[in-house]
């Protein structure tokens, strides 16, 4: 290695003095760039309050409807099982009918 120092840089600056500004130069872009994020997050955040707000509001309807739906569906149901006993009540009614012509039919004229 070389035993020249580097204490003849172009710049005139120390070595410690170069470092320090160019922390000096970060630390500014960084706070630059926290700043433009808090106005940023500022200027969405009305934006993303509204769209919360609909999110709920969409959530509510679909909880409301849903409400209705197995409402609907249980009314559904009941009339489904009334059907169905009138049907097999009236099938009864047919077989016994039937049977009783059966049994006019069957018997000898007199």
């Amino acid at each position: 290695m070389s035993e020249e120092t580097t204490q003849n840089m172009p710049d005139g600056r120390s070595f410690e003095e170069r470092v320090f500004a160019r922390f000096d130069a970060l630390d500014a872009r960084l706070q630059k760039l926290e700043s433009d994020a808090e106005r940023r997050a500022v200027e969405t955040k009305p934006i993303w309050e509204r769209a919360l707000a609909e999110i709920l509001e969409v959530q509510q309807g679909l909880n409301e409807f849903r409400g209705e739906v197995n409402d609907a569906l249980r009314d559904l149901s009941r009339k489904i099982g009334v059907l169905g006993n009138d049907m097999i009540q009236l099938r009864a009614d047919q077989a016994h009918a039937e049977s009783r012509l059966d049994n006019l039919e069957s018997k000898p004229q007199q």
